[in-house]
């Protein structure tokens, strides 16, 4: 039931709350296209071309039934292990609300 849920990748991520059953996502496009603003698709490629890492949190994966074939290409799995690692010989830092 939960995967049936989940998005088909990120041209069909609802916009937010107020997706209004898919018209408040069609507005949004309709008004990213008519001011050149990149898709989330766009987006994503243009991040892996500047050499971001996206890193999906392998317990979040768990929790959701979400299986590593089901990942959009380049993105790399990883724990708090992974996280805590990688900040502690770096000056990022990442703020979860």
């Amino acid at each position: 039931m939960f995967g049936i849920m989940m998005p088909r990748g990120p041209g069909k991520l609802a916009l937010s709350k107020m997706n209004m059953a898919g018209m408040g996502l069609a507005m949004i496009k309709g008004i990213m296209k008519h001011k050149n603003v990149m898709t989330l698709p766009e987006l994503i490629d243009q991040a892996k071309l500047g050499g971001v890492r996206m890193v999906v949190c392998t317990m979040s994966m768990d929790l959701m039934g979400i299986k590593s074939e089901e990942l959009i290409d380049g993105v790399e799995e990883g724990g708090v292990a992974m996280y805590i690692d990688h900040l502690s010989r770096s000056s990022a830092n990442l703020f979860i609300s």
